[in-house]
């Protein structure tokens, strides 16, 4: 699977699933039951144990899944993330080498920043969406909708905040997709091993996500 599939792919489902789990276990049971669910995508952040053996796992025992790395805030760790089979890289901040790097590398990367100063320099380096975060804190939907008015042309990630209230809000505002963690992937859910709850989230996020832009 190519960037522009990837690219694609995350357009179109709109919504893109964050993990924070123990094991590399937990993880494939995570990306199993959301793509059940309909989201065959799933962001591992760094901040998981061992968190490059994860998304290897994941690549390896469930290719239909686009597996891609969270927190990612160095060149370095990028080129490890890809080597262990991460089909994209995302940030909660600005790193503009990093931005660079995967650019260079023509893989999807998604640098964070929060203010319009931020998505100014973050569009500059080419990346291929801007994610917001945390915009659920500082005005949710209204700051997307307002961010969208000053920059049209950038696709934006809105996280931080999203749930299955204001889901429905943040498209209708202006995100091209979602990233959603805990509200999606449930750690009980987890740690109870409870699949079919899971899928059922998933499936209301991805309802969410259809009904705005059919609005």
């Amino acid at each position: 699977m190519n960037k522009q599939d990837v690219r694609s792919r995350i357009e179109q489902l709109g919504i893109i699933p964050s993990i924070r789990v123990s094991t590399t276990e937990d993880a494939l049971f995570a990306a199993e039951a959301i793509a059940r669910g309909g989201i065959p995508i799933l962001e591992v952040t760094l901040t998981v144990p061992e968190a490059i053996k994860v998304i290897s796992h994941v690549v390896q025992h469930a290719p239909d899944v686009i597996v891609g790395a969270g927190s990612v805030h160095d060149v370095e760790t990028a080129r490890r993330c890809l080597d262990g089979g991460a089909k994209f890289l995302s940030s909660d901040g600005l790193d503009p080498e990093t931005v660079k790097f995967a650019v260079q590398q023509n893989v999807v990367v998604i640098p964070g920043t929060l203010t319009p100063t931020g998505v100014i320099a973050a569009w500059k380096l080419g990346p291929d969406f801007v994610k917001i975060v945390p915009c659920g804190h500082i005005g949710g939907d209204s700051y997307i909708k307002d961010l969208k008015a000053m920059f049209p042309y950038v696709p934006m990630i809105a996280a931080g905040g999203v749930n299955q209230r204001t889901a429905f809000s943040f498209i209708a505002a202006g995100a091209i997709a979602l990233g959603v963690g805990g509200e999606l992937i449930p750690r009980e859910a987890i740690r109870r091993r409870q699949p079919d709850r899971i899928a059922e989230l998933a499936r209301r996020f991805l309802e969410s996500v259809s009904n705005a832009r059919d609005r």
